[in-house]
């Protein structure tokens, strides 16, 4: 069921959307050669308790998981693009890091994401971050009132494609309220004027991802992480939005 929510309750939201663009931006300077992955799973945890928040991967299991996710944080490297469980890795000259993080905070939750490389960057890696940051934008623009959901997905992929990257529609954008994944899905590719008519209060995250050379992955043994079918790198860029009688309202808009 997709539920619209007042003017009231998307201020009620506004904390959960900060908390989660604080964790985020604090990943984002914690992140170096040589940290562990774990040690920014510790840090994200510290500051969902610190807040009195909860954190909505830790017992999250879905039908696609192979366990309880058990950790608070995706940490996605490389090749890995989505849903990465992080695990005993310290961050090496050159990787690619995603990082996706949602949190509950006062009922409400919040969910957004990013890419950096840490240390030396290769020029592919920072076009497929900026592409997937320049499409996110894209479909914020697009996510108004009299426009269709699929505006919002033909806008990402016109993004994608135009940079050259094939576009994946297996995981998307979803509705976030008081649980992290509800309706509607926000698929990255659509068709523009088709699809569910937006709304004011309509509350969705808008999450581009993409891979370097493919459109294909696999699920590592781990049970949870996924990544690109070649060995290509992704990046995954995210926030929740609300739609409003204007411009969208980013309530995970980072300082």
């Amino acid at each position: 069921m997709i539920e619209l929510r007042s003017p009231t309750e998307l201020e009620q939201m506004r904390p959960a959307g900060k908390l989660v663009a604080d964790v985020l931006v604090a990943l984002r300077e914690k992140a170096a050669v040589g940290v562990n992955l774990i040690e920014l799973d510790a840090l994200a945890h510290k500051m969902i308790r610190d807040a009195g928040a909860e954190s909505c991967y830790i017992d999250y299991h879905p039908s696609f998981g192979a366990s309880p996710f058990g950790k608070v944080l995706c940490t996605s490297v490389n090749d890995a693009v989505l849903h990465g469980l992080p695990f005993d890795y310290a961050l090496q000259d050159g990787d690619l890091l995603s990082v996706d993080f949602a949190a509950s905070l006062h009922g409400w939750v919040a969910d957004s994401a990013l890419s950096v490389v840490v240390g030396t960057p290769r020029p592919q890696d920072l076009k497929i971050i900026e592409t997937t940051e320049r499409a996110l934008e894209a479909g914020i623009a697009a996510a108004r009132p009299g426009n269709k959901l699929g505006d919002v997905s033909a806008a990402i992929a016109q993004v994608c494609k135009g940079a050259g990257y094939r576009v994946n529609t297996q995981f998307g954008g979803h509705g976030v309220g008081r649980t992290m994944h509800g309706d509607p899905h926000v698929p990255n590719d659509g068709r523009a004027g088709r699809g569910l008519k937006l709304q004011p209060g309509l509350v969705i995250a808008i999450e581009p991802w993409l891979m370097e050379s493919t459109d294909e992955i696999y699920t590592d043994p781990d049970g949870w992480t996924l990544r690109s079918a070649d060995g290509s790198r992704g990046a995954h860029s995210e926030h929740t939005i609300a739609v409003t009688e204007g411009d969208a309202l980013v309530l995970t808009a980072r300082d």
